[in-house]
């Protein structure tokens, strides 16, 4: 005799399950912030550190300028092809920028689909943002200058934008680009009364509000700010000075790095 509710067409599963377990990571965060409101820095670093930064120039040989730099758990690769002759057959008196931004499958907990979708184009426009003003266009008449930005982990969007900023900053010197100046980034999260500067993603969900500065530290000059949440122009003010500040220890290690390829 059939057993009721059998579908012959379909797997089916067990008589009896269990409905899963998942950890959802709560216990955690709501550990940080019981340190936080106990008046400790967050773990590890004070309000005003930053992650240590590893850089590498050169290692993609096809292109005309490579760099790869490692946050701790945040982890990009960026390549530049150019300047070459834009395909375009209208003629333009200033060179062109291309950024875009992929994401690998497994750069978070949430797998990312091969395909580029709005966080990617996002990103991509912050970088371009931040570099379209430090670069010679003028001087590169009917040409286009492709950056490629591969992020292989990430911790956080706001420190993926500062990192995939500085590595882009480093490819194009290390293509030979005429730039004004090395373009360093570097983002700050509003916590409490506290700002802490380069916050991963566990950090980021304290926040009231982020700011991310871009700027030249070699000229004094900001290239882009970027602000989300709610932050009172005090601390937005604060916020600015200290992420200029740590940019001008950041754009140091991007001169180091280059000097000693």
């Amino acid at each position: 005799m059939a057993q009721s509710g059998f579908d012959r067409r379909r797997v089916n599963g067990p008589s009896e399950s269990f409905q899963p377990t998942f950890d959802d990571g709560l216990e955690e965060s709501s550990d940080l912030y019981d340190n936080w409101k106990l008046g400790e820095a967050r773990r590890k670093r004070h309000p005003g550190d930053i992650r240590p930064i590893f850089l590498q120039t050169g290692f993609i040989k096809q292109a005309n300028g490579s760099a790869y730099i490692e946050t701790e758990r945040t982890k990009i690769a960026c390549a530049v092809y150019g300047p070459r002759q834009s395909k375009s057959s209208s003629y333009h008196e200033t060179g062109r920028l291309s950024v875009e931004v992929k994401f690998a499958p497994f750069s978070s907990l949430v797998r990312k689909v091969p395909i580029r979708d709005a966080e990617d184009r996002s990103i991509a426009n912050l970088v371009h943002q931040a570099l379209a003003s430090s670069v010679r266009l003028d001087t590169l008449p009917k040409s286009v200058i492709d950056i490629f930005v591969t992020v292989i982990e990430c911790d956080g969007i706001e420190s993926c934008v500062a990192a995939a900023t500085v590595a882009a900053s480093t490819s194009l010197a290390k293509a030979g680009v005429e730039m004004l100046g090395l373009v360093v980034s570097c983002a700050g999260a509003v916590v409490g009364e506290d700002v802490w500067l380069d916050p991963n993603e566990e950090e980021a969900r304290l926040a009231s509000g982020m700011l991310l500065c871009a700027c030249m530290p070699a000229l004094g000059v900001t290239t882009s700010v970027w602000q989300t949440g709610r932050v009172l122009p005090a601390k937005a003010l604060l916020s600015l000075q200290l992420c200029q500040d740590r940019c001008s220890d950041i754009h140091q290690i991007v001169a180091l790095a280059l000097h000693e390829d």
